[in-house]
Order: structure tokens, then sequence, then C-alpha cells
């Protein structure tokens, strides 16, 4: 079997484990006597299956001699393997099972459609994206995606708690605090990742700005969680606002994502990240 083959077996793998573990989670939600067992389970299957995706993406680059971000399908098995890294490593502070059904969601869909539909075989880069700034721009994105990820699953979280509903999660403020601090960590870095692809496309293009299509979702993904934070200290927005404004953040990512890349011609159509 080749590298490439077996990158992909392990991202098969990743999301043949992480449809059981939406089982697992669920239980975690429930009142159940074996609840704390079988989230320990599902925790430790999360480490796993964590495992297989970042395996996975270093066999990928081996067998493309490159770092593995040089097209949608591997931008996409990235941020998946961010989102899981970015719950496993806050689960290692605080007890946070109750987040996972929602986290492990949005992983299998992202990883359904990076094998049915982005799917590409692995290759050398196009001349464009050969530079150092690859690297920085790109990962930094895909770890603030992985943030963002979080603060949207606490943000409908928030929104089912003051509903009523799944009353053996912690209080809404508590969940809307740690959304809050999420965004406190994710921001800068997406600030970060805006700033060096400004920087990378002077190199590329000769302009640091251009409002290319995606630059331009980028900058409004980063006025809405900057009006998030803005209100959240001026003027209190907390709560049901903030998780709104949370989610319409995470929205424009998605379209970015997927709209932008797809279906909209732009300077970054060659790249598909």
């Amino acid at each position: 079997m080749s590298t490439n083959s077996l990158s992909n077996l392990l991202v098969y793998f990743a999301i043949f484990l992480s449809a059981f573990n939406l089982i697992l989670f669920s239980i975690t939600l429930s009142q159940s006597k074996k609840q704390s067992r079988v989230s320990n389970i599902a925790m430790a299957l999360t480490w796993l299956i964590g495992t297989f995706l970042a395996v996975a993406l270093i066999l990928r680059a081996v067998a493309a001699q490159r770092a593995p971000m040089g097209n949608m399908y591997e931008f996409a098995v990235a941020s998946a393997t961010a989102i899981i890294f970015a719950f496993l490593f806050i689960s290692i502070k605080k007890d946070i099972s109750w987040l996972g059904i929602f986290i492990i969601v949005p992983v299998i869909i992202l990883l359904g459609l990076a094998v049915i539909v982005l799917y590409t075989e692995s290759g050398p880069l196009v001349p464009a994206l050969k530079s150092s700034w690859l690297l920085i721009h790109v990962s930094s994105a895909i770890i603030s995606y992985g943030a963002f990820t979080i603060n949207f699953a606490l943000s409908i979280l928030y929104l089912l708690r003051v509903k009523g509903k799944l009353k053996s999660l912690p209080s809404p403020d508590r969940i809307d605090e740690f959304s809050y601090k999420v965004v406190l960590f994710a921001f800068p870095i997406w600030t970060f990742a805006v700033i060096s692809g400004a920087i990378w496309a002077e190199s590329a293009w000769g302009r640091y700005w251009g409002w290319d299509p995606k630059e331009t979702w980028a900058f409004i993904t980063w006025i809405i969680y900057a009006a998030y934070l803005h209100s959240r200290v001026t003027v209190g927005w907390k709560g049901t606002k903030a998780a709104w404004v949370s989610i319409f953040g995470y929205a424009a990512i998605v379209f970015n994502f997927f709209v932008i890349n797809i279906w909209v011609t732009g300077l970054h159509s060659y790249a598909g990240v």
C-alpha cells in the first residue's frame, strides 16, 4: 500500500470512529448511570481519532513531499484535526465531554465532504504557493478555525440551554463565559492569519490587499468577531446576542471556505484554500 493510500485509509477510519463516537457522546448527555464510563471511552476514542488524522496528514506530507496545505482536501482534513485537538487540549484541564457530540458532528461533516467532494491526489504545489508564508498563513487559519468551531458549538449549546433543554449541561452563564474565552484565544490568531496573508499577497501579487473574494470574506469574518468582542466589552452584549453574533461569524467562515472556494473565481481559486 502506498503512503498516500494509507493516509486516505486513516481518514476513512477516523470518519468511522467519529460516527461511533457520536453515539457514545450522545449517551454522555443523558442521565444514565453509565454516563461517566461511556464518557471516558468517548474521550479516549477522540484521542485515537485525532491521532489517526494527524498521522494521515503526516503521511500525506511524505507522499507529496511538502506541507499538507496545498488544496481544499488537505485544508479540510487539517481543519478537522485542529477541531479535534482544540477540544482535547481544553479537556485536559476541564471535563467537557458534554461538548463532544457538538464537536464530532462538524468533524464528520468536514471529513465527509473532504473525501466525497474535495478529494485531490497529492502532488507538488503550484508555483505561487511555494512560499514560506504558506505554512505560516494557512496553519494560523487552521488553528483559528478549530477554535471558532468550539465557539460555534458553545453558542448553539447556549441557545439550547436558555430554552430549558439539556439541563444536565453546565449553566447558560458558564457556557457563555467559556465561549467568550475561546474567542479571546482565537481572534488574535485569526488576525495574524489575515495579516500574514496580506504580507504573502504582496510578495506573490505585488499588493497587500486587493478585495479578492476570499480576502473580502476573511475580513468580514474578522469584523464579525471583532464586533463580538467590542460589543461585549462596551455595551455588555452577552448571552443570546453574543451567541448569535458568534453563529454569524462561523457562517461567514463556512461560506468563505465552501462557497467562495468552489463557486467564486478569484486569485485564490488555484489554491483551493
